[in-house]
């Protein structure tokens, strides 16, 4: 569905809101908790940069494309970035001046490495690598937040394999390089990965999930009907169910991630519900991710 210019300003208000509460918060933190807040901000930097190396390779100015990067993912070395004219010249950039240079430098070599059919590839393997210290992050920390944390970033990095699976179908990308991509944290680590990469389609895939104890219902009700749902669906609720939990728990940095991720639901359900009126199409207005 297209999405209409006030459901594309109420999202805009609705990201501004978040934005002031999160740096609110961040304001008022001290270590360790404020590296814990840098590192929720670390995946909307690297949608951010991947955003703005796409836009130099496309020969699209960088003050363009710069209204279009998540609040979220901004920070201070970001208009140093705005000056570069070049893929090469943003490379050198986010190689020094980013907060992502540690995750970059693991990532990719060179500046030549940067083409249309590698950004992807790279926008995965950035992910991998920061979600992967974000986990060892959390288990250093550990007590009830890394009890609370590990398993929420082991479901991340289980739905970016799933996903980088499912997308990596009818592609020229080798099995071996699939299972790069692949973060290692999650619980379908080491075995499940194994499987996944050598999945041939969506069936193959949804087997796989259905041998492994925590993703055996995760296709229930997944289909392509007028009242079924998409996996993406399913990975959300599945989020919800345990992000709410985490509020049961006490004295632990989890609820500061549940806090930003339930809000970011929240404004998705908003959203959804604002465009099924506009569109006038208010039979589908339910058919959004309760939270709570």
């Amino acid at each position: 569905a297209v999405v209409s210019t006030q459901s594309t300003g109420i999202d805009e208000r609705l990201k501004e809101r978040l934005v002031h509460e999160f740096t609110h918060i961040r304001n008022q933190c001290v270590q360790p908790l404020a590296q814990f807040l840098d590192y929720m901000t670390y995946g909307y930097m690297i949608d951010n940069i991947i955003l703005l190396i796409t836009g130099t390779l496309r020969n699209r100015p960088i003050a363009e494309l710069l209204p279009r990067c998540h609040p979220l993912g901004t920070f201070d070395e970001l208009a140093t970035i705005s000056i570069a004219q070049s893929p090469a010249e943003l490379f050198n950039a986010v190689m020094v001046d980013t907060p992502l240079a540690p995750f970059f430098s693991e990532c990719v070599q060179d500046e030549n490495d940067l083409d249309e059919m590698n950004i992807e590839i790279l926008r995965n393997k950035l992910y991998k690598a920061y979600l992967e210290d974000f986990y060892g992050f959390c288990k250093k920390l550990g007590g009830t937040t890394a009890d609370v944390m590990c398993p929420i970033l082991a479901f991340e990095a289980d739905r970016r394999a799933i996903t980088i699976t499912i997308n990596s179908f009818r592609t020229d990308l080798l099995k071996d390089d699939i299972e790069n991509l692949y973060p290692t944290c999650g619980k379908l680590y080491p075995e499940g990965l194994k499987f996944l990469k050598n999945a041939e389609d969506r069936e193959e895939v949804r087997r796989i999930c259905e041998r492994f104890g925590s993703y055996k219902d995760l296709y229930n009700g997944v289909g392509d009907g007028p009242n079924d749902k998409t996996l993406e669906d399913k990975f959300f609720e599945e989020e919800v169910k345990m992000l709410m939990l985490t509020f049961e728990q006490q004295f632990h940095f989890g609820v500061f991630y549940s806090f930003v991720k339930l809000k970011e639901q929240e404004n998705r359900n908003i959203v959804w519900i604002a465009e099924c009126i506009a569109q006038k199409n208010k039979n589908k207005i339910d058919n959004y991710i309760p939270i709570f």
